[in-house]
C-alpha cells in the first residue's frame, strides 16, 4: 500500500530543516520540493526511480540530505563571481541533487545527466511540472560530454577514483569537482591519489536535519602536475 503525504506536517518540517541549514527558502520553493517527492512517488511505481518508495524515507534521506549541499554549492558558485553559473550533476538518477539544487538556486543552471533514459525523462518532466527553467538533463554516459561546467557534483558514483577519472575533464580550470559521500576511506583518498590527477582538497562535514547518519562533502582539487 502507497504511503500518503501529509502535505501539511511535509512542508513544517522542510521550512525548518532549511532554517536549521539557513537558507531561506520561499513557499514556492518548498510547494516545489513537496511536489517533486509527490512525483517521484508516482512515477516510482512503474518506473523504478529510486529503491526508496516510502514518501517520509524520500524527504529525510533524499530531499533533506540534498538540501544539506545547497549552501557549499552556493558559497562556491559566489566566490566564482560568474554571471551564468552552470552546475552538472553526474549520474543524477531522479534528479538528485540536481533537481534540489535547480529548485534552491533559481540562478543557476543545473544539468542532470544519467545512462538510463528513463530517469532522465522523469528530470525533464520535473522541468515542465515544477516550471524549472533552469533545469536540464541529457541521457548519455559522462565521458561523452564535451562541455565544461563550474561545479561537478555527484551522490551516486561507488568510489572518488572513479569519480574523478570519468567527470574531471568536465570541471572548468576555476571549477569544483565535490563528491556527496557517508564515510570516504583512507584506502579511496589513497587509490584517487594514485590512480588520477585529483586530490583532496577537504572533506567538509554536513549535518542533515532529522537524518541520523554521517555525511560530507569531499572536495577535490587537481595536482599540480595534472
Amino acid at each position: 500500500m502507497q504511503t500518503v503525504m501529509d502535505t501539511s506536517s511535509y512542508s513544517q518540517r522542510v521550512a525548518k530543516a532549511c532554517e536549521v541549514l539557513g537558507l531561506r527558502a520561499t513557499s514556492q520553493q518548498i510547494a516545489q520540493l513537496l511536489q517533486y517527492v509527490e512525483q517521484l512517488q508516482r512515477w516510482n511505481r512503474s518506473y523504478n526511480l529510486t529503491a526508496i518508495r516510502d514518501p517520509e524515507q524520500m524527504l529525510t534521506q533524499h530531499i533533506l540530505d540534498c538540501l544539506a549541499v545547497v549552501s557549499p554549492i552556493q558559497r562556491t558558485i559566489d566566490a566564482l563571481a560568474t554571471h551564468e553559473p552552470m552546475v552538472l550533476d553526474v549520474g543524477s538518477g531522479a534528479g538528485l541533487p540536481g533537481v534540489v539544487l535547480a529548485i534552491m538556486l533559481p540562478a543557476v543552471q543545473v544539468t542532470c545527466v544519467d545512462a538510463v533514459e528513463k530517469k532522465m525523462t522523469f528530470v525533464r518532466q520535473m522541468r515542465g511540472v515544477l516550471g524549472l527553467t533552469n533545469l536540464s538533463a541529457t541521457h548519455a554516459r559522462i565521458e561523452t560530454l564535451s562541455a565544461q561546467y563550474d561545479v561537478v557534483i555527484s551522490r551516486a558514483f561507488a568510489s572518488l577514483s572513479d569519480f574523478a577519472k570519468n567527470s574531471g575533464a568536465r570541471v572548468l580550470p576555476t571549477g569544483s569537482l565535490v563528491a556527496m559521500k557517508a564515510r570516504p576511506t583512507d584506502e579511496e583518498f589513497a587509490e584517487l591519489a594514485a590512480q588520477t590527477a585529483w586530490s583532496i582538497a577537504k572533506v567538509e562535514p554536513l549535518h542533515v536535519p532529522e537524518l541520523q547518519a554521517q555525511r560530507c562533502l569531499v572536495w577535490l582539487h587537481r595536482t599540480e602536475n595534472s
